[in-house]
């Protein structure tokens, strides 16, 4: 069996003092760039992992990649659900839109030694990855912006059956114009909902028809934007499909703008079931993305590993469902 390199041998062969790894080992910011990251090399080229030393703090990570304020309350409160009773602080942080932190952030969690980190529609690099396991950190993360790998603790939901229920719900009602909002193509949660729209019209035997799909981003604006722009069509959709409530919601005040009522000239479909689906008017049809669940499952995750409890499987998806209201309705020529 191979003798794992030690810290002085490390440090010898990048040229530096045993100090100066132990800082990079830190996420100590005293270093030169370039140094750390032939230290870094270094580290995971001899499979170097922290043994002893300095406990992990009673801190566990969660990062966005965006704070939607709706949205993330969902995910915090799941979060804070699982640390109750744990002896866990959140230390909550955001990666400004980017779906990998930076650097700084990563020095940050090296420096803090949290339990561990969770990550929403985030990821790391491979880099960062090799830091964090090479300091015995464990992180999970929840909804993947893209496809994390086998190697990857995860958590999502099934983003594809969400779309295809979504869209067979429209088509049960009688409509045959089914527009579609996406979000952004970098993720592979709207990319699923996309395909589960295009599964259902296919069953259906109704053609694809790209001018009744446009591209958002998740937010409210893209919703109401696009919206705009589908609604003035001049064969407009009866129903939409959007990728996530926020859209909808911008849907429903371009709908508004153009004096269409919701349900009877436009049925309208979110996606997420975010507390605010109940209290527009009307009430938004949408399909449950059990948010709460997922971000709970995901800290229960880290934590095991944490532990060293290596669970069953490292990817989880919990099921969504349609919850039918007010905003969907057969089609008025139907």
């Amino acid at each position: 069996m191979t003798r794992a390199a030690t810290l002085a041998e490390i440090a010898q062969e990048a040229g530096v003092s045993a100090p100066t790894v132990s800082k990079v080992l830190n996420g100590r910011a005293d270093v030169a760039p370039a140094t750390r990251e032939r230290v870094e090399e270094l580290l995971h080229r001899h499979g170097y992992r922290r043994r002893g030393g300095r406990q992990a703090s009673p801190l566990l990570e969660l990062v966005f990649h965006e704070l939607e304020s709706a949205w993330a309350v969902e995910v915090i409160r799941g979060v804070e659900n699982a640390v109750r009773g744990e002896g866990l602080s959140i230390v909550l942080s955001e990666s400004a839109g980017r779906l990998s932190p930076g650097q700084s952030w990563v020095d940050g969690v090296l420096a803090r030694r949290p339990t561990g980190v969770v990550l929403v529609l985030s990821d790391l690099d491979r880099s960062q990855r090799e830091q964090l396991a090479g300091r015995g950190i464990p992180f999970v993360v929840v909804d993947p912006a893209g496809d994390p790998g086998q190697d990857v603790p995860a958590v999502g939901t099934t983003n594809w059956d969400g779309g295809l229920a979504a869209t067979r719900h429209l088509l049960d009602l009688g409509h045959r114009r089914i527009g579609l909002i996406g979000g952004p193509a970098r993720m592979m949660c709207s990319r699923a909902r996309t395909d589960g729209y295009r599964a259902a019209l296919d069953i259906a035997g109704i053609p694809y028809d790209p001018e009744l799909v446009r591209a958002g981003d998740f937010h409210h604006e893209s919703g109401r934007r696009v919206g705009l722009e589908l609604l003035a069509l001049p064969d407009r959709p009866t129903a939409v499909f959007a990728g996530n409530d926020l859209q909808a919601l911008g849907l429903y005040e371009a709908a508004r703008e153009l004096g269409l009522r919701i349900p009877e000239d436009l049925s309208v479909v979110g996606f997420d079931d975010l507390p605010l689906a109940r209290w527009v008017g009307p009430p938004l049809t949408t399909v449950r993305q059990p948010l709460t669940e997922m971000a709970e499952t995901a800290t229960r995750l880290v934590i095991d590993l944490a532990r060293g409890v290596r669970p069953g499987t490292l990817r989880v998806d919990l099921a969504t469902s349609l919850v039918e209201r007010s905003s969907t309705a057969p089609p008025r020529n139907g």
